[in-house]
């Protein structure tokens, strides 16, 4: 559990975003980033993926209560965006996909801030955050780094920067492991990083078979963090109810 005076360290600041940042197009900036996968298919996924009251709670106990400003980054169709405004942050959210914004606008209104912009080049100035969220987001760019970096040039120090994704050792090209459930059978690949769009881990009827994605081994994943000046004080591989492995992860950091 996030005690009072660690939620307070990140959530009691300045809660007016800054102005958006000036300026020309980051060479970071890469074909997944600005290429909207999840056009197209967005009613597909909001129907089909949205998060269960125990992962909801683990996000909220992760990120706790603040007053400041929180930008939640590659929001999608605004899953976790309720909890985050529950919390009390003044939220932003953005999201490349059009498609995904226009089923997120349709949830929260007016209440949040939803701009469609590249996640590797974000129109705001240094700085200009409390608290960044990202929910499954590494599978879908293909450059997590240059997310990253950017993650770091928004957040305002001490800023936390609280994260939940795929497990990559039980999910990815390498892991059958349908719908997350029994035991996840492991094949050749994890090593290789990389986009995909085939392998024993694709569900022909499932996302990934939809939009591709991208592979991230464990130890590259947590080294990019660490190497944007990040330090972890949290980490979880949370088993929910009738599951036998962790199907995602979550971690929190501090700058």
């Amino acid at each position: 559990m996030v005690g009072a005076a660690a939620a307070r360290e990140c959530g009691d600041r300045v809660p007016i975003p800054a102005l958006v940042r000036a300026g020309e197009q980051s060479p970071a900036t890469i074909d997944s980033m600005t290429t909207a996968r999840y056009d197209g298919v967005a009613d597909w996924y909001d129907l089909h993926l949205a998060p269960g009251p125990e992962m909801r709670g683990i996000v909220e106990d992760f990120v706790g209560p603040g007053t400041g400003t929180c930008l939640d980054l590659c929001c999608g169709t605004g899953f976790h965006l309720e909890s985050l405004l529950g919390l009390g942050w003044a939220v932003t959210g953005v999201d490349i996909s059009s498609d995904q914004l226009r089923l997120a606008r349709r949830r929260v209104g007016r209440r949040v801030e939803l701009l469609e912009a590249d996640a590797a080049d974000l129109p705001f100035a240094d700085a200009s955050f409390d608290l960044v969220f990202s929910a499954f987001a590494h599978t879908d760019v293909d450059d997590f780094s240059a997310v990253v970096g950017e993650i770091a040039r928004v957040l305002r120090a001490p800023g936390c920067f609280v994260f939940f994704g795929p497990h990559p050792c039980f999910v990815g090209p390498h892991s059958e492991f349908v719908e997350a459930k029994g035991v996840p059978t492991l094949h050749a690949g994890y090593r290789r990083p990389g986009r995909y769009s085939g392998g024993p881990g694709i569900s022909p009827t499932g996302l990934r078979a939809k939009v591709g994605a991208v592979h991230l081994p464990l130890g590259d994943l947590l080294q990019t963090v660490l190497d944007a000046g990040f330090v972890l004080d949290r980490f979880a591989e949370p088993v929910t109810r009738n599951r036998e492995y962790p199907h995602w992860l979550a971690f929190r950091a501090r700058r």
